[in-house]
């Protein structure tokens, strides 16, 4: 490599590749990335990319298949212009809640995304808070997984400082919780539940005690908004005083934010890592929290060859 440093983005969120930018002083390279009359994805680099190392920002959300197909064919573009090193920026991964067969003759899409990424010409991801962490392993090439529940609970605890309670919306986000808890010096209560089809969930049981306590639940990524709803609700019967809910990507699926609206949940705290839908932004009951500087110091540091891990040290 000849030591520069490039980015680029796609269309996908490109309010976060430019504030990633600022953090980092320079501007995103120039690049036409649009649609062509028959309806295929056209790219054009308009820079010299020979011997830099690049970094193509680009969260797989929705339209998540067009998402995708720009970053592949990016990808792609940089490899065929002699890029040095390419490194996929995918602050959303999509496709990753199909991460295992849940039932016969299913696909693992989540494996397949990391093939056709591969296959491109991306030797290097940089993620945020992907669904499972089993998907690291779909990889053959080194991914950098970062957390966003340290930028979460430093922004909570800037909100309050009741005694609070971390919930857990299942036992798979035991881990997250934990670590929020640990930051925010709270305590930690689980809900078991079971998701009967799919984007459809079945609360059943909830362990810990939340009466009197301001509690937030912690997750990675708010879809319908069903669950939290339902958690919510079981909360507020247990006796909690204040209802607050942290996630790192805010999907809000159909019509997850009226679903939000009508809950008694206070406040969400999400991150920008995929733009919000239409009314998002007013939402009074969402708040965004940047990731730009988390992925701009990670970019810096696979840049120059420190550790990324040392972050959350």
């Amino acid at each position: 490599m000849d030591g520069r440093l490039q980015l680029f983005a796609g269309n996908a969120h490109r309010a976060l590749a430019e504030a990633i930018c600022a953090e980092l002083e320079t501007t995103l390279g120039r690049a036409t990335v649009g649609v062509w009359k028959n309806g295929e994805t056209r790219v054009k680099l308009e820079e010299n990319v020979r011997g830099s190392e690049v970094f193509v920002i680009q969260p797989t959300s929705d339209p998540v298949n067009h998402n995708v197909m720009e970053l592949l064919i990016m990808i792609d573009a940089l490899k065929r212009a002699s890029a040095a090193r390419i490194t996929a920026v995918i602050p959303y991964y999509g496709y990753a809640k199909q991460e295992k067969k849940t039932t016969g003759r299913e696909p693992i899409s989540a494996k397949l995304v990391a093939n056709l990424l591969t296959t491109a010409g991306a030797e290097r991801v940089l993620a945020v808070d992907l669904h499972s962490p089993a998907i690291e392993g779909f990889f053959d090439i080194p991914v950098d997984h970062l957390r966003a529940t340290p930028l979460l609970a430093e922004h909570f605890r800037k909100v309050t400082d009741d005694e609070i309670v971390v919930v857990s919306p299942d036992a798979g986000g035991v881990a997250r919780a934990q670590d929020f808890r640990i930051r925010t010096k709270g305590s930690l209560a689980i809900i078991a539940k079971q998701h009967p089809r799919p984007d459809a969930t079945e609360t059943l049981d909830m362990v810990g005690d939340v009466a009197g306590k301001t509690a937030v639940i912690v997750d990675d990524m708010i879809s319908t908004g069903g669950t939290l709803a339902m958690a919510a609700q079981m909360l507020l019967d247990r006796g909690a005083s204040k209802i607050f809910v942290a996630a790192t990507h805010g999907i809000f699926a159909a019509d997850a934010l009226e679903i939000i609206a009508a809950s008694p949940i206070e406040k969400v705290f999400v991150t920008d890592t995929i733009p919000l839908p239409d009314g998002g932004h007013s939402h009074e009951k969402i708040e965004v929290v940047s990731v730009a500087p988390l992925l701009a110091e990670a970019i810096m540091r696979i840049h120059k060859g420190l550790s990324v891990s040392a972050i959350f040290t």
